[in-house]
């Protein structure tokens, strides 16, 4: 299964959908992003700030779709222009004040790199650039782009991290307005250290991406191999089942054609049935519809010559009014069906569902691995859930190897031990099964959940990839139905947050959790691929950027803090460094997301919610530049990501485990 679906070359068909590719786009400015955010695109967490004010995303669009961007000013960054740095002249700028927000280098397995961030009193007018030195009398120089969102000036950074010979120590900020500014470099993410692992410590349990059978499975073993240490829950809320109504496309979109949808799913009888439309062979016929069997036969009307005279709207119209038909009708879409129906031979239905038939068609439960020793409500309660987005195959897998570590080194390892102890830890490895397994069998690139919500206009088979609701927009705090941007009303939207809060079961079995069991104190939501690690607020209005109520300094501090010492287990692993600019609120480090469970976690229980965004850059050393992973890289670089999110979220547990000394 490729990461990157490619286009083919042959035509598509009326049943066909069009295909999709996961594409860089650029847009010129911050403002061409917040248009692209409001459009409901579907959108990766990859973002990134490029130094001549543009900005490049990560998207998963077709052709048409990338076509509907480019009036909002997208295009495929092969396409963008390239202005070299030396062709930029420096702005003239009045004499400005100068802020070093941050200023850290970090060594990674890839060599030394630097971040900084920095205000000034000209805002986007100012032009920045960083000078360091470092160890060694090793010395550089890097300019800084603005960030500017929803039209607000939150400062400069570089677009990403940049190399260094050595250890930088100091830097000096200087603006064409004159402006200055000197700091010390500290290391980054400066966390607590991770607990030295004991002898004969155990990891490294995942094999292979999984699909969502293979996951229950995995935690139902556990389950049965420690069965003092874990209860497994099935959740209250089956999924609608990863099923679909049979369909066919009779005649010639978009006039003459008929788009016929059986009452059952396919699986249920529905892709048994067939459609034909004949020619009675006589004048003056008129219009009729029969049953025999599992075959509907349209007798199309002639007039007194005897030819045939039935439009597409009437051939519906006559499906629909006929009693005890197994299916009913519409016309191609907006088009009014006026064109002249041709008699076809029969047709059969189908849901163009391409998995085994050993996977369930049925409504999915959905289920959740609780560990510790003491599994009473006493101890401090972690919540992980993984997958809400279908197409992000690595991350149940960062679950499924963090419950293995905790299991299997209960009785060899103390620091184990004392985390199943002193916490309560929920694992939920797939939050959106049905999607997973479309992502796994049809469309590597579903995002969404298989829950079709379009009228009959958006609904003829060749528009199934664009079925279905964000899970990860559907939640009830900061939602699109509040007035908060990032999610999406239009039902075909990457990220269309549903026709009401909490209308998925998928939302409402995450949030079931938090509701029951009131000891979960923090939760990890793990999503792919970028590099993130955020929290709350998610989300903003978009008329003067009004944010969800930011947490207090004292909490945002322990937001950061907790942060620092994760990050510090994810390196630990094999030297991958979560940026310091992609580590922060939502709305800060990335774009404003409507309806995302963290925020309902956070505003609504008084749970930290995090997020990971698996899937960091990796540096290309011959080309100097960083480079995406993915949303299913080659296993080997999937097993990675697996193995220090894995390492990263027991961390969490371990802040849990300190949590009630606080």
């Amino acid at each position: 299964m490729a990461a990157q679906p490619s286009t083919p070359a042959v035509a598509a068909g009326p049943t066909d959908p069009e295909p999709a590719s996961l594409v860089t786009l650029s847009v010129p400015d911050q403002a061409a992003m917040e248009r692209l955010v409001a459009s409901g695109a579907d959108l990766t967490e990859r973002v990134r700030p490029q130094a001549d004010g543009s900005v490049q995303i990560d998207a998963v669009v077709t052709e048409s779709q990338l076509e509907a961007l480019r009036p909002l000013g997208a295009t495929l960054a092969s396409e963008a222009p390239q202005s070299p740095p030396q062709a930029r002249a420096k702005a003239a700028a009045p004499q400005d004040q100068i802020v070093i927000e941050r200023a850290v280098w970090y060594e990674s397995r890839d060599g030394y790199f630097l971040s900084v961030e920095a205000s000034s009193s000209a805002a986007q007018a100012a032009d920045l650039t960083v000078s360091w030195r470092g160890k060694k009398g090793t010395t550089g120089q890097a300019e800084m782009v603005a960030y500017i969102d929803a039209g607000q000036y939150l400062g400069h950074q570089f677009s990403t991290p940049v190399p260094a010979e050595n250890q930088p120590q100091s830097i000096t900020v200087t603006s064409a307005g004159g402006g200055k500014a000197e700091a010390k470099v500290r290391e980054w993410p400066d966390g607590d250290k991770p607990d030295r692992a004991s002898r004969g410590y155990q990891k490294d349990f995942i094999t292979q991406y999984m699909t969502p059978a293979q996951l229950n499975e995995r935690v139902k073993a556990l389950h049965r191999r420690y069965p003092k240490l874990t209860d497994l829950i099935t959740l209250p809320y089956k999924t609608n089942g990863y099923r679909r109504h049979a369909q066919a496309v009779l005649g010639t979109p978009p006039a003459a054609a008929v788009v016929v949808t059986s009452n059952a799913y396919g699986s249920e009888g529905g892709n048994d049935l067939s459609v034909e439309l004949v020619d009675p062979g006589a004048p003056g016929r008129p219009l009729q519809v029969s049953l025999d069997g599992k075959l509907v036969t349209v007798s199309l009307a002639t007039d007194a010559s005897g030819a045939l005279v039935s439009t597409a709207a009437q051939v519906a119209a006559a499906i629909n009014a006929a009693s005890g038909t197994p299916v009913k009708a519409s016309v191609y879409r907006t088009d009014p069906g006026a064109g002249v129906m041709a008699p076809a031979p029969a047709t059969q239905l189908d849901d163009f569902l391409n998995a085994p038939a050993d996977v369930s068609r049925e409504p999915a439960e959905v289920l959740a691995l609780r560990i510790g020793v003491h599994r009473d409500g006493s101890r401090t309660g972690v919540l992980a859930y993984a997958q809400e987005h279908a197409r992000e195959w690595v991350t149940p897998l960062v679950t499924i190897e963090a419950a293995e570590r905790l299991l299997r080194n209960y009785a060899g390892d103390k620091a184990t031990r004392r985390l199943l102890e002193r916490t309560d830890v929920f694992i939920v490895p797939v939050v959106n099964p049905d999607g997973a397994n479309y992502s796994f069998y049809d469309f590597n690139s579903q995002r969404k959940n298989m829950t079709n919500h379009c009228p009959p206009q958006q609904s003829d088979p060749a528009l199934r990839n664009q079925w279905g609701v964000d899970v990860n927009r559907n939640y009830a705090a900061g939602s699109v139905h509040d007035g908060y941007v990032g999610g999406s009303a239009n039902c075909q939207s990457g990220s269309y947050a549903g026709p009401a809060e909490h209308s998925e079961p998928e939302s409402r079995n995450v949030m079931w959790l938090a509701d029951t069991y009131r000891n979960i104190k923090f939760a990890m939501n793990v999503h792919s691929y970028g590099g993130y690690f955020m929290w709350p607020p998610g989300a903003y209005k978009a008329e003067g950027r009004v944010t969800l109520p930011r947490p207090t300094p004292q909490e945002e501090e322990f937001f950061l803090d907790s942060a620092r010492t994760i990050e510090e287990a994810i390196v630990a692993e094999r030297g991958t460094v979560i940026w310091p600019q992609y580590t922060g609120p939502v709305t800060d480090v990335l774009y404003s997301a409507a309806g995302n469970s963290a925020d309902e976690l956070w505003y609504d229980y008084g749970i930290y919610g995090w997020d990971f965004e698996v899937g960091a850059d990796l540096w290309n050393s011959e080309t100097s530049r960083w480079e995406p992973v993915g949303f299913q890289p080659p296993f080997s670089e999937g097993h990675q990501e697996a193995m220090e999110f894995a390492a990263g979220l027991i961390s969490l547990i371990g802040i849990a485990a300190d949590y009630r000394d606080r």
